[in-house]
């Protein structure tokens, strides 16, 4: 393995050509980061325009609901990692869906902020409760934002913010159904 100077270490490219050729071998945390990293932008468990981070775990499809599966616990644990870093957005960027995005994004993401609405830059997270219950709790956006994210997305052209994101900022535009507003239906 290459050195890294991050302090969890990075796979290189011949990791993850090896990963993705053998798809049966299932991906650990480590190796789930290094594949929303490399991604930018990913679907936890949804099917979408953007890779699916389950299917990766797995490194298999999955038909159905993934709770059903017979990995369905091994799949919880390595979510659950990988939405717990702190170099992961969770949101619902993406069609309202959980939708993780890599901290090397960010910056394009809040440069391009305005195009989306506030719900799908909130921050989710997942609180457990004490009776084993589990409650989504939102951060609004852009009070998630740490500020030498703000000070990196107001150095980039919204041109450049776009094309960093790649397709996930047409899919986050045009992805989500949207209900006819008051006005329009009687326009």
């Amino acid at each position: 393995m290459q050195n890294c100077t991050r302090s969890r270490g990075c796979l290189n490219n011949n990791e993850l050509c090896a990963l993705w050729l053998n798809m049966s071998r299932p991906l650990h945390a480590r190796a789930a980061l290094e594949f929303v990293r490399k991604h930018g932008v990913v679907l936890a468990s949804a099917r979408g325009k953007v890779p699916r981070l389950i299917e990766a775990v797995l490194g298999e499809p999955i038909d159905g609901n993934w709770w059903s599966h017979p990995k369905s616990t091994f799949i919880y644990n390595v979510l659950a990692e990988v939405l717990e870093s702190e170099d992961v957005l969770v949101c619902r960027l993406l069609d309202g869906k959980i939708t993780l995005v890599h901290r090397r994004l960010w910056p394009a993401l809040v440069r391009v902020a305005p195009r989306f609405a506030p719900a799908q830059l909130a921050q989710v997270r997942e609180e457990h409760m004490a009776s084993g219950r589990h409650v989504s709790k939102a951060v609004a956006f852009p009070l998630w934002v740490p500020s030498v994210v703000h000070e990196q997305a107001a150095l980039l052209s919204e041109e450049r913010a776009l094309e960093t994101l790649g397709p996930a900022a047409t899919a986050a535009r045009t992805g989500g159904k949207r209900r006819a507003t008051h006005r329009q239906i009687n326009a």
